[in-house]
């Protein structure tokens, strides 16, 4: 059927990257890719029409072509780049969820929830605020990694 599709022009897969600054964390060809938008969680399928979007802190999600499910990175902050047979995601940071450090995520979600109870005249609130929606992400995205397991 794949094949069929080719012929008729109809893609049913397609590539995705994601990179880091300090590294390229994937590039596999997928089906189906979920992303974290800036305005609400966006969802990208075979064949979807080129487009460029802000990316946001969360839960980026992908089913790859013969895979048994969806595997899951906590992302922050970037672009994505829809084209016709890739999507490259470029994150500021992005993590898999079996590198998440549980006990580090949980301090950093305790000591933002602090500043935000507590606020003093030095404390950033939007760079806090971001701190806790990359805590969250990531003791998400681990979370999905032990309920799997």
């Amino acid at each position: 059927m794949a094949e069929a599709e080719r012929h008729a022009g109809i893609a049913s897969e397609f590539v995705l990257e994601i990179v880091t600054p300090d590294r390229q964390l994937v590039s596999e060809t997928v089906d189906s890719v979920r992303v974290p938008g800036v305005g609400g969680e966006f969802g990208v399928l075979p064949s979807h029409v080129g487009m460029i979007a802000a990316m946001g802190t969360g839960l980026l999600r992908y089913r790859a072509v013969g895979g048994s499910g969806w595997s899951e990175l906590s992302v922050s902050a970037g672009l994505v780049e829809v084209l016709r047979d890739r999507v490259i995601v470029l994150a500021q940071t992005a993590e898999a969820s079996q590198e998440i450090d549980v006990a580090r995520a949980q301090a950093a979600l305790d000591r933002a929830r602090e500043k935000l109870a507590h606020p003093d005249d030095d404390t950033d609130i939007e760079a806090t605020l971001e701190a806790l929606r990359r805590s969250t992400s990531r003791l998400q995205a681990a979370k999905e990694e032990m309920t799997e397991s």
